[in-house]
């Protein structure tokens, strides 16, 4: 049971990566006095969880409405974050690419901040992929999102402690520490693409 716990904190916390959001923070905030750059922080990171939260409840009742199979959306949810991870571990990187979104530095709350830096479209096919109803009991469900709430909330500890984080661990050490969640998402992207075909093709 523990172990299963800390698996999922793990993927969760890279796919969200929190110390991968805190550039676009600073980025998004530096013309922003400190008591607005702490407001900022809290209400994307609430932002966020409501996003989540709502593809959790939500993201898979819409699929099913659309008639798409289990396989189909394990093999195509897979796909995705394994882009999305690839992207992470050979593009620019998360920080850099989400910094050159920012055009209104009065409304970053929402945008960049929330999404894409926090709830990206990787983190949302996650949850909705970690609650799948066929495969999850709803006490694995709610685990699941409480432990989505638990990175929330240590991403917004970062994020209010932004200057500390990235003056300890560096611009160069938050790209290596994207790239090596990119690696993580990629190898659970992966093995959710493989689980999709073997049962597809009944192989298991």
């Amino acid at each position: 049971m523990f172990l299963a716990i800390l698996t999922k904190i793990l993927f969760l916390i890279a796919v969200v990566d929190p110390i991968g959001s805190v550039p676009v923070y600073l980025e998004a905030t530096k013309s922003l006095a400190d008591s607005e750059k702490k407001k900022v922080a809290i209400r994307a990171s609430l932002l966020a969880a409501l996003i989540l939260l709502f593809f959790i409840v939500v993201g898979q009742l819409i699929l099913e409405g659309m008639e798409v199979s289990l396989d189909a959306f394990q093999i195509s949810g897979g796909l995705i974050l394994f882009l999305f991870a690839l992207t992470m571990i050979f593009g620019e990187g998360k920080p850099m690419s989400e910094q050159h979104l920012i055009s209104d530095y009065k409304h970053v709350t929402v945008f960049p901040v929330a999404i894409p830096s926090i709830a990206s479209p990787g983190a949302i096919m996650a949850v909705v992929l970690l609650t799948d109803n066929h495969l999850y009991s709803i006490q694995e469900q709610a685990l699941t999102s409480l432990l989505v709430l638990v990175v929330l909330g240590l991403t917004m500890i970062l994020l209010l402690a932004a200057n500390r984080v990235q003056k300890i661990v560096g611009s160069y050490g938050i790209t290596v520490i994207s790239k090596v969640m990119g690696l993580i998402l990629a190898a659970y992207a992966m093995q959710s693409i493989l689980s999709g075909l073997r049962d597809f093709f009944g192989l298991g």
